[in-house]
């Protein structure tokens, strides 16, 4: 069973319901300092989340981004290893839980362990799951460590990663991708969708693919990227929509936001990465839709699909940003 949906109703009710009593000038005031903290050289001796004040503020102003982002990477591993059910998972530096909240909804029944140096967010992330009513969510272990420098975590099926190697210091990074790799069947790695998130995930990449696994997405091959550096990136969107308790602590008036990240999805397994990836929005126009491809054998290249190829035309008036290219079951022609 995919529960996304209910799992993702069940975020925002939790987070509504366990912080509802957080002022908002208060919140704004914390969602400040924690901007300006990952926008600028973040202290890596030191939890982020100091107090129950910041995690309650940073569990309404990044929770839901950070889950639907995991979510879209989850739903790439899924496409490409669709018979694969992972029983364990842990999440590094995983806070109050986003990541395993995405897992609970992808699969029934993994026994998570949540691995953060900040107790308080690893008690507000217990709050959370409890009041979750999701059986995978309330068994979930969560247990502080220091990130980057505590002993590697015990084997696991799945190891996620998110919003995390942007605190710790190059050598730390290269430390947990190395742990991941070396623990899990599979690791998603998760990075803002920025030029240097994405840096980030493509240094992680080449080391697990130097460990020995296999890129499942987003790339549809295990070569070097073809972008080149420092002319753009690669990163995807994940639509977010805000609660009330979200737009008061963001301070923000629409009913949804665009979260931008970067990933990779790595195994130890064999599974069917796509043909291509859609790298960019499909341009719609009368009678065409373009497409920006990222692809196994011809690098980056542009694909546009006309009136004239049927069923493939209505699969492209369909295809969002980031999707696996072409659909499965959809003839090319």
């Amino acid at each position: 069973m995919n529960a996304t949906l209910p799992t993702a109703e069940a975020l925002r009710a939790a987070l509504s319901a366990l912080l509802d009593g957080l002022p908002p000038t208060q919140a704004a005031q914390a969602v400040d300092r924690l901007i300006a903290t990952y926008r600028g050289t973040t202290p890596t001796d030191a939890p982020i989340l100091r107090d129950r004040s910041d995690v309650a503020a940073y569990a309404a102003y990044r929770m839901p981004a950070t889950f639907e982002a995991v979510r879209s990477c989850l739903d790439a591993l899924r496409e490409a290893a669709p018979g694969w059910v992972p029983a364990t998972h842990t999440d590094i530096g995983g806070g109050t839980g986003a990541a395993s909240w995405a897992v609970a909804g992808a699969w029934d029944g993994p026994r998570t362990t949540v691995l953060d140096w900040s107790e308080p967010a690893l008690a507000l992330g217990r709050e959370l799951a409890e009041a979750s009513g999701i059986p995978g969510l309330r068994a979930a272990t969560w247990e502080r460590a220091r990130i980057g420098t505590s002993p590697a975590p015990a084997p696991t099926d799945l190891v996620t990663v998110s919003y995390v190697l942007k605190e710790l210091t190059a050598e730390n990074r290269a430390v947990v991708v190395d742990a991941a790799a070396a623990a899990a069947q599979a690791v998603v790695i998760v990075e803002p969708g920025t030029p240097d998130g994405y840096d980030r995930i493509i240094e992680a990449r080449d080391r697990l693919i130097g460990a020995g696994l296999t890129v499942a997405a987003p790339c549809p091959h295990d070569d070097a990227c073809p972008i080149e550096r420092g002319t753009d990136w690669c990163h995807f969107s994940a639509r977010v929509s805000r609660s009330s308790l979200h737009r008061q602590v963001k301070g923000g008036s629409l009913s949804h936001e665009d979260e931008k990240f970067s990933y990779v999805v790595a195994t130890r397994f064999a599974t069917d990465p796509a043909a291509a990836r859609v790298t960019r929005r499909p341009q719609i126009r009368k009678g065409q839709v373009l497409l920006e491809l990222c692809t196994k054998d011809e690098g980056l290249r542009r694909a546009t699909v006309t009136k004239r190829h049927g069923p493939l035309y209505r699969a492209a008036r369909d295809t969002a940003w980031g999707d696996a290219w072409p659909p499965a079951e959809t003839p090319e022609d």
